[in-house]
């Protein structure tokens, strides 16, 4: 049942232009375009661009297809009717929210290979198996931590036409703040204050650090850490009352 139901989803995620060109074409095309025009320059930690911006962008396809393919799709199966009729199919609502699950794994997962190809033959991206394994043991843990956020702001939209507006500005707010255009202390005093109160931006700077073994517990991780872990606290405690008013 689940791996028919999973078959589904990817057949519809593939059917989907929306979804499609927010995960699968912006990212690489922004990753390429911003390699031909900054991939001489160095970045913090004498990192190369493609040592900086190869983790970001696979965040960043992380980040696009568990807010469109797996929050939105909440928002869908709410306001269509789809969970009621679960109800009374044979396939239960958590077969259902774990193909979604794993549906959005696979797609970042093919995300993360697709960026990572893509520095290798354009950028001379090195490739160490323990590294790669390390950055995708931890990639994992990211794409958990975005699946309950994502879950839990969701939950609170119970119209489609919102949520997409909602989807395409937080997606805006999310490049020019994350870290996945120009370096943040770059950018203009206010933009940098709302970075810090961006998780991405957080999760970014994690994922650069484990990508290239620089992660070292200072001050500066432990805020992020701490940051990051206290949304996921409240993203669980929202989905926990949430799903207590729907019983």
């Amino acid at each position: 049942m689940l791996a028919t139901q999973l078959k589904y989803d990817l057949l519809m995620f593939s059917r989907e232009l929306f979804y499609l060109v927010f995960t699968i074409v912006v990212p690489p095309v922004t990753y390429i375009s911003l390699g031909q025009l900054f991939g001489d320059q160095t970045y913090a930690g004498n990192l190369s661009y493609a040592q900086s911006y190869t983790p970001s962008f696979i965040l960043l396809i992380t980040f696009t297809t568990v807010f469109f393919a797996f929050g939105f799709d909440q928002v869908t199966h709410r306001t269509t009717g789809v969970e009621k009729r679960i109800s009374l199919s044979p396939v239960s609502k958590n077969t259902l929210l774990l193909s979604s699950i794993i549906r959005s794994i696979i797609i970042t997962s093919f995300g993360y290979l697709f960026i990572y190809v893509i520095g290798m033959l354009m950028y001379d991206l090195p490739f160490h198996v323990l590294n790669f394994i390390m950055a995708y043991g931890f990639f994992i843990v990211l794409n958990a931590v975005l699946l309950v956020i994502a879950s839990a702001i969701y939950s609170f939209f119970n119209e489609m036409k919102s949520a997409l507006v909602f989807s395409i500005i937080i997606f805006q707010v999310v490049i020019f703040t994350g870290g996945f255009t120009l370096p943040i202390s770059m950018m203009p005093k206010f933009i940098q204050i709302i970075a810090e109160f961006n998780p991405l931006y957080h999760m970014n700077n994690l994922f650069i650090a484990v990508w290239n073994e620089q992660l070292a517990f200072d001050n500066s991780t432990l805020i992020s850490i701490g940051y990051i872990s206290c949304l996921v606290i409240t993203a669980l405690l929202v989905l926990r009352i949430s799903n207590k008013r729907r019983i």
